[in-house]
C-alpha cells in the first residue's frame, strides 16, 4: 500500500443493516503528518460487530466493522514520533476525540463531551466515513494507536482492545485486588477475561453463570469459585458476599437479586447493555449504601496499561481464528453463544475483491 497516496484496500463489508458481510473495496487515506499506516494482522469479532451490521444498533452503511485491531507499523508520518516501522501495534474502539474538552484532557477518550470518532461507522474529523478491521490496511493518527508489547502473541492481543480494556478498566477502577472478593456474571469474550485480569490482580474470583457446562472453564482461567445462577438458592447462599460483581452480559438481569450478592459499600458495574429499560427497588441500593454503575472501554493511557499489564502476566485472550469468509458463520455462532471465547480473523485471508 502506498502511504503517499489514497489507496484501494481489500475488506469485509456490510452493504446495508442485516446483509450479509461481502467481500469489498474501501478507501483508506494518505498517510499525514501524524498519521500511521498499519498492515492489520488480526481483528477480533464483538458482539458490538454483530448488533451494529446485522442490527443497524448505531452506525452507517455501507459498514465495515472491527475495532480490535492488532498488526504492524509499514509507514509514519513525518511527524509521528510515537510509533515506527516494524511496531507491533493496536486499534481499539476509537480513532479520534476532541481533544479539548476536560474529559479528553484527563485521558478519558471514551467519555469525550464532543463525542469521540469511532473506528467504524463514524465520520472522521476530516468528514470521511471510518472503516474498521475487516480489511488489511488502516490508517490512524498516532495518539490513539497502542503499543502490543512482545509478551502476547497478535492474535489473542486483538480482542483485548475492546474486550480487554472494557474488563480491566473497571476492576481497576474499583480496586480489584488482594483481600477483595470480585464476582464475574457471563464467561464470554468480556467474562472470560474479566476472570482472568481479576485473578491477575489478586482478587478472589467467582464466576456466576447460567451455564454450568463452564465450570471446569472458570477455573482454568483463574476462577477460585463457580455458581450456576440457574440455581435460585446460589442468591441465598451468597447473599452479601462479594465488595465487586461485574456485570459482562446484555440480557436483563434480576438487579435486585444480585445486588442482594453484594457487601456493605459493594458495587454492580455494568458493561453491557440489554434490550429494555431495567427496573429495581431503591431498597436493593439503600439498605447497605450499594452502588448500581456503568463502565466504557478505557482512555489511550489506560489501554496501554491494561496491554502492559496483560503482557507482564502472559495475559492473552483465548482465541479462534478465522478466514475472511468464515465472518458470517461466526456472526451466527456468536449469536448462539458457539465460541470460546473470541473469534478472531486473519487478515492475511482477505482478498480483493
Amino acid at each position: 500500500m502506498n502511504a503517499q497516496t489514497t489507496t484501494s484496500v481489500p475488506a469485509y463489508a456490510a452493504p446495508t443493516a442485516g446483509a450479509p458481510l461481502e467481500r469489498t473495496t474501501i478507501r483508506r487515506r494518505p498517510v499525514g503528518e501524524h498519521d500511521v499506516l498499519m498492515e492489520i494482522k488480526y481483528t477480533g469479532i464483538c458482539h458490538t460487530d454483530i448488533a451494529r451490521a446485522r442490527y443497524g444498533l448505531g452506525g452507517t452503511f455501507p459498514m465495515v466493522p472491527g475495532h480490535e485491531i492488532a498488526g504492524v507499523v509499514t509507514a509514519v508520518g513525518p511527524g509521528v514520533t510515537r510509533h515506527r516501522p516494524g511496531d507491533r501495534v493496536g486499534v481499539g474502539c476509537m480513532v479520534d476525540s476532541c481533544r479539548e474538552c476536560d474529559d479528553c484532557k484527563a485521558d478519558f477518550q471514551q467519555f469525550c463531551v464532543n463525542g469521540a470518532v469511532e473506528t467504524y461507522g463514524s465520520t472522521g474529523h476530516d468528514g470521511e466515513p471510518t472503516y474498521g478491521g475487516y480489511s488489511t490496511h488502516i490508517v490512524v493518527d498516532e495518539n490513539y494507536v497502542l503499543r502490543i508489547p512482545e509478551g502476547i502473541a497478535l492474535d489473542e492481543a486483538a480482542p483485548l482492545l475492546c474486550a480487554g480494556i472494557t474488563v480491566y478498566s473497571p476492576l481497576t477502577h474499583w480496586n480489584a485486588g488482594p483481600g477483595k472478593k470480585v464476582a464475574v456474571v457471563g464467561l464470554g469474550g468480556l467474562g472470560h477475561m474479566g476472570v482472568k485480569i481479576a485473578h491477575a490482580l489478586g482478587a478472589e474470583v467467582t464466576v456466576l453463570s447460567r451455564t454450568p457446562g463452564k465450570k471446569d472453564d472458570a477455573e482454568r482461567l483463574g476462577a477460585d469459585h463457580f455458581h450456576a445462577t440457574s440455581d435460585r438458592a446460589v442468591f441465598a447462599e451468597l447473599a452479601g458476599t462479594f465488595d465487586l460483581i461485574v456485570n459482562t452480559v446484555s440480557a436483563e438481569l434480576e438487579l435486585d437479586a444480585y445486588l442482594s450478592l453484594l457487601k456493605r459499600d459493594g458495587t454492580l458495574v455494568n458493561l453491557g447493555v440489554p434490550p429494555g429499560p431495567s427496573s429495581l427497588s431503591m431498597f436493593s441500593l439503600i439498605g447497605g449504601r450499594r452502588t448500581l454503575a456503568g463502565s466504557l472501554i478505557g482512555g489511550i493511557a489506560q489501554t496501554q496499561e491494561m496491554l502492559d499489564f496483560c503482557a507482564a502476566h502472559g495475559l492473552g485472550s483465548d482465541v479462534e481464528v478465522i478466514s475472511g469468509e468464515q465472518i458470517n458463520e461466526a456472526y451466527e455462532r456468536v449469536s448462539a453463544s458457539d465460541v470460546r471465547y473470541r473469534f478472531v480473523i486473519d487478515a492475511a485471508t482477505i482478498p480483493a475483491a
